[in-house]
C-alpha cells in the first residue's frame, strides 16, 4: 500500500432507490417486456402438450384417443386458445425485436430492421405452410 492512500476496512453503503413492484407499469415497453416474457409460460405449457402427445401416439391408438378426448374438454379448449394467443403474441414481439438483438451484416453492410423482421416472417410462413402440408397428407 502506497503512503497517502486511503483505505477503509468497510465498503460504504452505496446509494440504491427504492423501485417499486409496479416499476414495469411506468411505460408502454415496460409492459409488453414483461407480458412478453410471461407469454413464456405459454410456450412452456405447450411444450408440455406436446410431449405428452407425443407420448399418447407412441402409447397406441387408444391412448391417443383418450388424449384426444381430453384435449376436448372445453375448459382445456379455453387454455389453449389463450394459450395460443400468448405464443402469437410472444412470436410477433420476437421477431419485432430480432433487428435489435443480431446485426446481419452483408458485404460490410448492416441489413436493415424490415429486411431481417421480413425474413423472420418469412421463414414463420414457410414453416406453417410445411406443417399445415404434412397435416393435410394424413
Amino acid at each position: 500500500m502506497t503512503p497517502g492512500s486511503n483505505y477503509t476496512l468497510y465498503h460504504p453503503r452505496w446509494y440504491r432507490k427504492r423501485v417499486s413492484v409496479w416499476w414495469w407499469l411506468e411505460t408502454r415497453p415496460y409492459i409488453f417486456f414483461v407480458i412478453r416474457e410471461l407469454t413464456s409460460l405459454a410456450v412452456a405449457y405447450f411444450a408440455v402438450v406436446f410431449l405428452w402427445m407425443l407420448k399418447a401416439l407412441a402409447d397406441g391408438p387408444e391412448s391417443y384417443a383418450r388424449f384426444l378426448a381430453r384435449m376436448q374438454n372445453p375448459g382445456l379448449a379455453a387454455v389453449n386458445t389463450l394459450g395460443f394467443l400468448m405464443i402469437l403474441f410472444h412470436a410477433v414481439t420476437w421477431f419485432n425485436l430480432a433487428p435489435r438483438a443480431m446485426a446481419v451484416r452483408l458485404a460490410g453492410k448492416r441489413l436493415p430492421d424490415w429486411a431481417i423482421r421480413g425474413a423472420n416472417y418469412g421463414a414463420w410462413a414457410v414453416a406453417t405452410a410445411l406443417v399445415v402440408w404434412l397435416a393435410e397428407r394424413g
